[in-house]
């Protein structure tokens, strides 16, 4: 068997419901015998014949979605060809159609595979026709099954790895909540290149710090998760304020893959008083301060971000100034990255940058929003004025005290 043939059963033109068959049969009495019945049935049918398997490897494309198959000619084991098939086959159904009445070679076909097993004295139009569209329904079931399993697994697999890979914050204060919500840029991707961190450390200071790091691959995820892990050891070991970023720029200068990769940052240490704060900038937005003005009612406003140093990883033995903060006894801090405030605002306009954010979050605050409803809130804000969901990495950290909790 070396001759390829095609052949194309008529079909109404633009028929959506077409169905793309790949028959494989060397004989040409049986394979006009199948375009019989298929036209007898009525079924919409584009179908390709290949006269040996082969021919069928070559034939069969993304679009075929049923395989017919004659194992009448096979000249060695049946069931290892029916095998052979049903490995090339793809996404594809596959029915043996076949003049051979062996009841138990059917239901070894069918046990290995194949949807259906069909004699060809037995069957006519209507019934082959009905045979196909079961096939490719069942085949369809099955792989939308398939695919809900790996979901499943995947989502189980996530939900670990997310536990060990995003931080625990480390706070003893009852008077403090916390609360952040991370999600990468990437589809189906664990971690993007933002990663944040909350330590309390022995002499009662808060340290919070989020960061982002220029790309959206797996290497810069990794890197993410490197740089935090090395916050967190050197704020343990009592280190802070600038000398902490310039060890960090050290690190990310060893670590990082090339050297056009840099990493923006913010830091902020809180007293124990909890009524003041120093704050280091590296090319990050500042986080957005919520109090209430002399009336008691909400007022958001963003840190200012005028003294600032580069990003980590652009300028050797480059200086970071600190910003000091007065808190005051009821407060919020929202830090946050730039994937939550580079959505435009309506299609075609500007971003919605620091200041539209603060509009929004003020609008949320004054609505009651508190917490992690309070991000939720603002996410959901800022994809409706985007237009569309956000596809940069996103990282917030929310920290509140609790006299009037945010």
């Amino acid at each position: 068997m070396s001759t390829i043939s095609h052949h194309r059963h008529p079909v109404t033109p633009g028929a959506d419901d077409r169905i793309d068959l790949l028959l494989i049969d060397d004989e040409p009495a049986d394979v006009f015998l199948v375009e019989r019945m298929l036209d007898d049935s009525g079924l919409a049918v584009a179908m390709t014949v290949a006269d040996s398997l082969e021919a069928a490897r070559r034939l069969r494309t993304r679009r075929t979605q049923c395989i017919v198959v004659d194992l009448s000619a096979a000249e060695t084991d049946r069931l290892e060809v029916l095998r052979e098939v049903l490995d090339m086959s793809g996404r594809a159904a596959v029915i043996v159609l076949t003049s051979l009445k062996d009841a138990h070679l059917g239901i070894q076909a069918v046990a290995a595979g194949a949807a259906d097993y069909l004699v060809k004295q037995e069957v006519d139009g209507p019934l082959l026709a009905r045979a196909i569209r079961y096939a490719i329904e069942r085949k369809r079931a099955e792989e939308t099954e398939r695919r809900l399993v790996e979901a499943r697994i995947l989502g189980r697999e996530n939900a670990r790895l997310e536990r060990g890979l995003l931080p625990v914050p480390l706070i003893d204060d009852a008077s403090l909540r916390h609360h952040a919500r991370y999600r990468p840029g990437r589809r189906r991707a664990l971690l993007g290149g933002d990663f944040y961190d909350t330590v309390q450390t022995e002499g009662g200071a808060v340290h919070l710090m989020i960061g982002d790091v220029s790309g959206h691959g797996p290497d810069e995820a990794a890197l993410g998760v490197q740089l935090r892990m090395a916050w967190r050891t050197l704020v343990l070991a009592g280190h802070s304020g600038e000398q902490l970023l310039g060890t960090l720029d050290t690190v990310l200068g060893h670590e990082r893959r090339s050297e056009e990769i840099f990493t923006t940052l913010c830091m902020v240490t809180i007293a124990p008083s909890r009524r003041t704060a120093r704050m280091h900038l590296a090319g990050h937005p500042a986080p957005l301060l919520f109090r209430e003005d002399d009336d008691g009612k909400p007022k958001v406003s963003a840190l200012p971000g005028y003294a600032h140093g580069p990003a980590l990883g652009l300028v050797p033995g480059a200086e970071w100034p600190t910003t000091e903060i007065d808190l005051g006894e009821s407060w919020g801090l929202m830090l946050y990255t730039d994937g939550l405030i580079e959505g435009r605002v309506g299609e075609g306009a500007a971003r919605l940058g620091t200041e539209g954010l603060v509009d929004l979050a003020a609008g949320a605050r004054g609505r009651g929003a508190t917490g992690r409803a309070l991000i939720d809130t603002l996410v959901t804000e800022v994809e409706d004025l985007n237009g569309d969901a956000l596809t940069d990495d996103l990282a917030v950290l929310l920290l509140t005290r609790t006299a009037t909790p945010c």
